[in-house]
């Protein structure tokens, strides 16, 4: 017996399925469509980054994977999106509503101004809003369906970060459980996943005198699971379990990827560690 026998094949653990992921030409997004396709799904990658759908789809270089511009905020886009997958594949069996901004994480409340906080909204719930209330007008007579999104860890615990955003992600999360009581009722399940801190254009975006490895590290530095760095891979593998038939009684549920990071405050123990230094 050779060592090539002994090799277990890797099983597509989404064929025959159709997925459509808002904000898929970057970071998370992008992540989740890649590895989509390796899973034998049909996927379109809605975004309004044009150059770089474009790109993905050629580096994937599958016939399995296609860009259409979309601005989540705009329903004629988002309407279109699903149209036109439905219209190529004849289903739509996965949305994933990804695409979201972080705002100005800077800004303290007498700072902030009211159309940042706005578009943030815009965005991140009422684009998500629109992205699942198309995925429902497909899935519905179809009776089933796997509706998902990207929430945050902001949606768990509260920190320095922007309040427009914090906002969006906990109405994300109420978003979910709301429509998985709704939706259940045709076969529809509806799950979101929430990350730690990982390195993606967004992440990046909102610490622009950063560099990434530098990041990584200030990352690392205060996780509390240590020796593995959170990728946009990771979060990319839990859509994947929301969207295959493994997670097939699962609905409700706000994932929460932060190796236990939001389970702990550690200020506590840090001082006495200042005082004994």
């Amino acid at each position: 017996m050779n060592a090539n026998s002994l090799a277990t094949p890797i099983t597509k653990r989404l064929e025959g399925k159709v997925a459509l992921i808002t904000g898929g030409a970057s970071g998370i997004g992008e992540a989740t469509a890649r590895l989509f396709v390796r899973h034998g799904a049909k996927v379109l990658i809605a975004d309004v980054q044009d150059e770089l759908g474009h790109s993905v789809c050629k580096d994937i270089g599958s016939e399995s994977i296609f860009y259409i511009h979309c601005d989540v905020t705009n329903e004629s886009d988002v309407e279109k999106a699903v149209d036109m997958v439905v219209s190529k594949y004849g289903k739509l069996d996965i949305m994933f509503n990804n695409a979201g901004i972080s705002g100005n994480g800077k800004a303290q409340i007498l700072e902030l101004k009211n159309e940042d906080f706005k578009r943030v909204l815009d965005i991140n719930i009422f684009g998500a809003f629109l992205g699942a209330k198309h995925a429902a007008r497909v899935m519905i007579p179809a009776k089933k369906g796997s509706i998902l999104f990207t929430s945050s860890i902001a949606s768990v615990m509260a920190d320095d970060v922007s309040h427009a955003y914090v906002a969006s992600k906990h109405a994300v999360v109420g978003i979910v459980k709301n429509l998985s009581v709704e939706l259940g009722q045709y076969g529809i399940r509806v799950n979101c996943v929430s990350p730690f801190a990982t390195p993606t254009r967004m992440l990046m975006e909102s610490m622009p005198t950063m560099e990434m490895n530098k990041m990584v590290d200030v990352v690392s530095s205060i996780a509390n699971l240590k020796g593995v760095v959170l990728e946009p891979e990771d979060i990319a593998e839990a859509a994947l379990y929301f969207g295959s038939d493994e997670s097939r009684y699962v609905s409700g549920m706000n994932l929460v990827v932060d190796g236990g990071y939001s389970l702990t405050n550690p200020a506590f123990s840090n001082a006495l560690k200042n005082l004994s230094s």
